[in-house]
């Protein structure tokens, strides 16, 4: 209701703007200006009154809206119809208004009129009939971007959830088999594998369907990998933490930085007799958030370049960032370090949980 008066408002105002303008030539020259601004007030509120039942007979015609074409040439047999009932119409509103006589709409002389204005009132008409199917050709051009939006986001985030699942049967998988090479050796060390485990499997499923978390928490989950290695490895394997506090509670995709440092003691540390150490830093630089993984194991493969020696994790969490961080708004480098060793170094927007997030998840 609200809607419907708010919109008669605007008409009124509309048509009336449009009358006085069309009756501002003839004031000065005519020595009843107040008739000819009632006269133009007739005609033009004629329209106003003539728009809706306009909109109704565009909206019956038997053409869908995209055959633009007939509809318009549907518009044009109507329109004749549609000026002469114009005619009778402004007619009576003069008469309403007192400028005219009512018994004008009795003879012939307001269809002859409509004939004689009629490529002018034709003109009106399509004025009218064009801005409508302006209107609703821009609407469906904004449906069907919404809808063609909606559709490349659904596709994203089905694109992004297949890789998130590649990762777990990969991660579960390796796991699997640190524990299964301890478990004849050293029974007590297998089974504290297993609950790091457990752990790390319910922390992986809590993470299910959800594309960011805190880097603390991303962090957390990498404990539970880190204590499996350190119990497989002991003192071979040295991890150092750089974290910055400022940046703990950063965004950043769930269930990435364990391939890395994966990929680092598989590929790296575990090919040298001695072991190894890796860096993990985390910090803020430029608005953006810088993440390494330093090991300085035996390097990358003479002749490496990702295109052909990339494995699941690394091409996996590539395609993730480039996903997640569309338009190259993230940078993921992996590159020989020169006093030995791989360096893996992402950085990407630095965005944190907004407080209503918050509050949603309290």
């Amino acid at each position: 209701m609200k809607r419907t008066l708010r919109w008669s408002l605007v008409s009124i105002v509309f048509w009336t703007a449009i009358a006085v303008i069309f009756a501002l030539p003839q004031l000065g020259q005519n020595s009843h200006p107040q008739k000819v601004l009632l006269s133009a007030l007739a005609q033009w509120w004629s329209w106003g009154i003539l728009v809706p039942g306009i909109l109704a007979l565009d909206h019956i015609l038997p053409f869908s809206a995209q055959r633009i074409v007939p509809r318009l040439i549907t518009h044009c047999f109507l329109g004749p119809f549609v000026t002469v009932v114009y005619g009778y119409l402004a007619a009576a509103l003069e008469a309403l208004l007192g400028v005219a006589a009512w018994s004008r709409l009795s003879g012939t002389g307001v269809l002859a009129e409509a004939f004689r204005e009629m490529f002018w009132s034709m003109l009106v008409y399509c004025l009218i009939v064009g801005v409508w199917e302006a209107y609703l050709y821009h609407q469906r051009y904004v449906s069907s971007e919404l809808q063609m939006e909606r559709l490349e986001r659904n596709f994203s985030e089905a694109r992004l959830n297949a890789l998130r699942m590649q990762l777990d049967p990969h991660f579960l998988f390796n796991a699997l088999n640190t524990v299964s090479s301890q478990v004849e050796r050293e029974p007590k060390l297998a089974r504290r594998m297993i609950e790091h485990l457990g752990d790390l499997l319910r922390l992986s499923l809590n993470s299910q369907g959800v594309h960011e978390i805190t880097l603390a928490e991303e962090l957390a989950f990498l404990d539970h990998y880190l204590a499996i290695q350190n119990i497989r490895f002991g003192n071979a394997l040295k991890i150092e933490m750089r974290i910055d506090p400022e940046v703990e509670d950063a965004l950043v995709p769930s269930l990435f930085i364990q391939p890395l440092v994966e990929n680092a003691i598989r590929h790296g540390i575990s090919k040298r007799a001695r072991g190894g150490s890796i860096i993990l830093s985390a910090q803020h630089f430029e608005e953006r958030l810088l993440i390494q993984v330093l090991d300085d194991g035996v390097g990358l493969p003479s002749g490496w370049s990702f295109e052909t020696h990339k494995g699941v994790g690394l091409s996996v969490t590539r395609e993730r960032f480039a996903g997640l961080y569309p338009d190259d708004t993230s940078q993921f480098h992996v590159r020989r370090r020169t006093e030995g060793g791989t360096e893996v170094s992402i950085s990407f927007p630095l965005h944190k949980r907004k407080e209503d997030d918050d509050c949603l998840t309290a």
